[in-house]
């Protein structure tokens, strides 16, 4: 009995079925389209009720007093934050399902956090730029994300999921979050933003992971390069 009572007391474990988008009482909730399928789950991907924590190194330790963010590359405006001035940002609600690379799904997922577009507004995207690489706090971890899915209006910089700030272990303080591509994207630790012109392969995508990375690409989904 203690295994059970240990994972039904565990907070990050989904005790009830998926809602759908129209069960949400916010009308100020920003809905993942993936979420509006029929079927919310890509090929090859099993539902997981819990969150479980994968990364490349484990946790690192981050300072919160000399966190900072920083966008540059093909920028008009390079900007830095401190964790409060970025916290300060306009906030956004983003209802999304969460797909792992390695054949998860958590569903149902209420993140908060600052668009990523209003970064890119901040920062003034030149409009040569067509990458961008999110850099981490994971001892150089990188990974690469084309701005059309960086600057859909489900992405963001979260910092809270589920009404709660994000644990260590899960990304905290500030992730990124691309519900429309593999989880692996989502960069955890997030440090800042480069724009760029040409596509740069990040640490798992070096690794001969999918330079994209769409659950819902063709056959089993974009998973690898080879």
């Amino acid at each position: 009995m203690s295994f059970l009572n240990n994972l039904f007391n565990d907070p990050e474990y989904q005790t009830t079925d998926p809602r759908k988008p129209e069960e949400l009482d916010d009308s100020d909730i920003i809905i993942s389209p993936d979420t509006r399928r029929d079927n919310r789950m890509p090929p090859g991907q099993s539902r997981t009720k819990k969150w479980p924590v994968l990364d490349a190194h484990g946790t690192p330790e981050v300072d919160l007093a000399t966190w900072t963010f920083e966008v540059d590359g093909l920028v008009e405006r390079p900007v830095k934050w401190s964790l409060d001035e970025f916290m300060q940002l306009p906030p956004v609600r983003v209802y999304a399902d969460f797909h792992c690379v390695t054949r998860w799904s958590r569903l149902d997922n209420v993140w908060g956090g600052v668009a990523t577009r209003e970064v890119a507004r901040l920062a003034g995207v030149k409009p040569e730029a067509k990458f961008v690489l999110a850099l981490a706090h994971d001892y150089g971890w990188t990974t690469n994300v084309p701005i059309e899915y960086f600057l859909n209006a489900d992405s963001l910089f979260a910092w809270s999921h589920d009404g709660q700030p994000i644990p260590p272990q899960h990304g905290g303080p500030v992730r990124l979050i691309i519900p429309q591509l593999y989880a692996w994207k989502s960069a955890k630790w997030v440090k800042g933003v480069r724009f760029l012109e040409h596509d740069e392969a990040g640490f798992w995508e070096e690794g001969g992971y999918h330079m994209r990375g769409v659950p819902w690409g063709p056959g089993d989904g974009e998973r690898f390069r080879w």
